[in-house]
């Protein structure tokens, strides 16, 4: 009998690839509904897809998932502040970016995408150096944002998710590409269910 594993290996993925799907659609779907569990399971998908990338020689998008699982962290902490349970009493409020936040925001990204970009370019067998450089980059800002409950985070992870869908189709990654599709979807529901929650503007957040 075939077991799960070898199955997934004749159709060009691997349980690690599975995993990690399941693990990161889960994620985007807690984390639309504001709930504490996203993050534990961040950090679960951000190990699987730690190996995945790396052997599809996507560098950059490695490094971005070290990242993101110090980012769950993060996330999981700053959510949860203050409260000893999975579901604190007073939640941290979905907020808009502060205009002022911007411009340091896209120099950081510039700086480092190039930085990204030349370094995965020395590495034997990276693939789309440049390109993986700008998403890894544009991601990371959104996943920043994300663990402030910032809600533009989600417009920057509709325009990334958009790329990586032929990103991933192109490095023969289907499951993966699948789930930027699923992710795509997810992050339009989570800016719908987000904008629903925000709070009338204040003085501060519109400087």
């Amino acid at each position: 009998m075939t077991s799960p594993c070898a199955w997934l290996l004749a159709h060009h993925t691997s349980c690690t690839e599975a995993v990690g799907a399941v693990t990161g659609g889960l994620n985007v779907w807690l984390v639309a509904r504001q709930s504490m569990w996203a993050w534990p399971l961040g950090v679960v998908n951000a190990v699987a897809y730690v190996a995945v990338f790396a052997r599809a020689g996507l560098y950059a998008d490695t490094a971005l998932q070290v990242a993101y699982g110090w980012l769950s962290l993060v996330g999981w902490w700053r959510w949860g502040r203050g409260s000893a349970s999975m579901a604190p009493a007073n939640p941290l409020p979905v907020t808009r970016t502060p205009r002022a936040w911007w411009a340091p925001l896209a120099a950081a990204t510039l700086a480092l995408w190039v930085l990204l970009a030349l370094g995965a370019a020395q590495l034997p067998g990276a693939a789309l150096p440049v390109l993986d450089g700008l998403l890894v980059s544009v991601s990371l800002v959104a996943q920043w944002l994300m663990t402030r409950k910032r809600l533009e985070n989600w417009w920057l992870w509709i325009a990334v998710d958009v790329v990586y869908i032929g990103l991933f189709a192109n490095r023969q990654l289907p499951v993966t590409a699948a789930l930027y599709a699923l992710f795509l979807g997810l992050a339009i529901q989570g800016l719908r269910a987000w904008t629903r929650t925000l709070p009338p503007p204040s003085p501060a957040e519109s400087s």
